[in-house]
């Protein structure tokens, strides 16, 4: 991705430690976190330094890299965020590369570059559903910051940046992670424009969306697909309105154990994510960080090998 007119990518192995953008601060000012260890790699994801599933996955595979117990790595790292379907496929990957010989690092890098290398392919095929000037409808980051570099549901549309694309780009509350798409946005020079949540349906109906691509935490064996909460309710809105709704995701996020969305655990967060803005503190908060949107739902899943149709 293009930070201030050069390439960057989210996270990178340097000096025996890991760098990560620091996402906490952005879009306010870049910072660069540095993990030494695994237990500073699992703050990192646990603490959002770094999010985005295949982000999440590449860290941790770094993680296990670095480790000295390498089974203990694997445990500590598991407990850090129980969506995301790429963080266990990462450290799966990780145990059976080691298992067999292979250096940890070398592993880790490896699995990093195959995670760019989906997401380039992931913008490649899903740039053909983007028509000329068409106007697109995201929810949180899916982008080179959620995935190292090229982004998911972000890599269709700078693949199609010739086509001048006009994004819409919800603010995702609680934590308002859409500010961080509009900086990728931003940079690599392309228009959109930041609504609020409660804003996207007013678009649709008004007929100023054309298509929606969102990203993916974990998909099911049924093709539920759970994503960043609110998610569920934009694809309710785009059936609608007729309005096509595709999730971009690498084919590391289908998790084949599961049967349908309701037997995904979903991450609850602090409530202070919710109450900081307040002046006061509510008696009663919830804050789920992710929602589920049946297979019913979706128009396709643009993977790195294609286009899946759920209904198919």
């Amino acid at each position: 991705m293009l930070v201030d007119g050069k390439e960057m990518r989210s996270l990178w192995y340097e000096d025996d430690s890991l760098k990560l953008i620091d996402q906490r601060s952005l879009p306010a000012k870049l910072e660069i976190f540095e993990a030494k260890d695994e237990n500073e790699v699992a703050y990192a994801i646990k603490e959002m330094v770094v999010r985005g599933a295949p982000a999440i996955g590449c860290a941790a595979a770094y993680g296990i890299a670095m480790a000295k117990d390498k089974q203990k790595a694997a445990e500590i790292l598991a407990n850090t965020r129980p969506t995301a379907r790429d963080l266990f496929h990462a450290i799966e990957y990780m145990l059976d590369k080691i298992e067999y010989g292979e250096d940890a690092l070398k592993a880790a890098e490896k699995y990093v570059e195959e995670i760019v290398g989906k997401c380039r392919k992931i913008g490649e095929h899903g740039k053909r559903l983007i028509s000329p000037n068409a106007r697109i409808l995201t929810h949180c980051n899916a982008g080179a910051l959620a995935c190292v570099d090229y982004g998911t549901a972000l890599a269709p549309i700078r693949m199609a940046r010739d086509k001048n694309p006009f994004v819409w780009v919800d603010e995702t509350r609680p934590r308002l992670q859409g500010l961080l798409t509009s900086w990728e946005l931003e940079q690599e020079g392309i228009e959109h424009a930041v609504i609020a949540d409660n804003a996207a349906g007013y678009f649709m109906e008004k007929g100023e969306v054309d298509l929606v691509i969102v990203g993916a935490d974990r998909i099911t064996s049924n093709y539920d697909v759970a994503n960043k909460i609110g998610t569920y309710e934009k694809a309710v809105v785009a059936k609608e309105n007729d309005i096509p709704f595709y999730v971009a995701a690498p084919l590391s996020t289908l998790d084949k154990s599961i049967k349908s969305g309701k037997d995904i655990e979903i991450e609850e967060r602090g409530e202070e994510e919710v109450t900081k803005i307040f002046s006061w503190k509510p008696k009663k908060v919830r804050n789920p960080a992710f929602d589920v949107t049946p297979a019913k739902y979706i128009t396709g899943i643009i993977t790195e090998e294609g286009i899946i149709n759920p209904a198919e």
